[in-house]
């Protein structure tokens, strides 16, 4: 039985890591965040240790080490900002270290750790759930096994509502969080690049607040993006169903289907790592590379190739 300690429990993405954890037949043995709204931990690993202070759980984790029952993985959840700090922490205590999305805000993060990971023997495993997607491996081999020289016209569009609590969070903070792009576009530009090949050219045409949107020219596709957390743009449709997420990836005109099977790809992510096959530092840096690109990108309004709801949002608001 393979032995856990995770940072940043109270989270929302935490709970999917515990029910990982359990479904690949692991041992939460120790939790650790500063707000103790964590009675989730009950319903995954009711007798895990909590700690609301760093420092306690550093004492602890320590005492297991000297006890010869180290903690076989770290598991990152912590905002975004901090996940670098973290995941040395975990590789110099002597442990792999399983990082929620984005890994890290910059490219030289991945640089420092491939050279941490070198020094203490121990890897840094990422969560990558699209690459395990039946829908998005299926889409992988289809576009492997057609014409290597054909470019296609790709649109996402990812429409996510968030509240006000969002501008008051770490989220809302460029610094902390990365942006809209590093946000809730990672996971997209990861598996477009995983599929469609290295970037060619990452054009920003729309970053603001709310809204962001670009063209990716990878090595066999153009994607026009948009993304935002503005509840006013999700279509109508959506809207009269209650939801509030609205995601779609268009390739040649035409939608490819994954709006279901997400229930358990943290768990395959997890049974994967077990077996050494998971996705590493180098499977990550590009998807990094881009966001960080799109960041500091100089924006570029109204070329012709825009994404129709960036050309909506600039005619609509051409102060962006």
């Amino acid at each position: 039985m393979k032995r856990f300690a995770l940072i940043g429990s109270a989270g929302y993405i935490a709970p999917k890591h515990m029910k990982a954890i359990k479904d690949c037949g692991g041992e939460l043995v120790a939790t650790l965040d500063k707000s103790d709204s964590v009675g989730i931990i009950d319903s995954y690993f009711p007798k895990a240790n909590f700690f609301t202070e760093f420092e306690r759980f550093d004492r602890f984790l320590d005492k297991q080490k000297r006890k010869g029952e180290k903690i076989d993985y770290l598991v990152v959840c912590t905002p975004n900002y901090l996940h670098d700090a973290h995941i040395r922490f975990g590789l110099r205590y002597g442990c792999d270290v399983i990082c929620e999305k984005p890994l890290v805000l910059n490219p030289w993060n991945v640089d420092a750790l491939t050279e941490i990971e070198k020094e203490t023997n121990h890897r840094v495993w990422n969560i990558l759930q699209l690459r395990v997607h039946p829908s998005i491996i299926a889409l992988k081999k289809q576009i492997e096994k057609g014409d290597k020289n054909k470019i296609y016209d790709i649109d996402l569009t990812y429409l996510t509502a968030r509240g006000n609590w969002y501008y008051s969070s770490w989220k809302g903070d460029i610094e902390k969080s990365g942006g809209i792009a590093t946000n809730i576009g990672i996971h997209f530009y990861d598996m477009l690049t995983w599929i469609f090949g290295e970037v060619e050219k990452n054009i920003v045409h729309l970053h603001t607040h709310d809204r962001a949107a670009g063209l990716l020219q990878l090595k066999q596709a153009r994607v026009r993006w948009f993304l935002s957390i503005n509840e006013e743009l999700l279509p109508n449709k959506v809207k009269e169903k209650g939801l509030r997420t609205y995601r779609s990836i268009e390739l040649e005109g035409k939608e490819i289907e994954f709006s279901t099977g997400f229930t358990d790809l943290h768990s395959i992510c997890y049974e994967n790592i077990l077996k050494g096959g998971g996705f590493g530092l180098s499977d990550t840096r590009q998807s990094i590379e881009i966001v960080h690109d799109i960041r500091n990108a100089k924006v570029i309004k109204l070329m012709g190739n825009e994404h129709p709801l960036a050309k909506e949002s600039l005619s609509k608001h051409p102060f962006y």
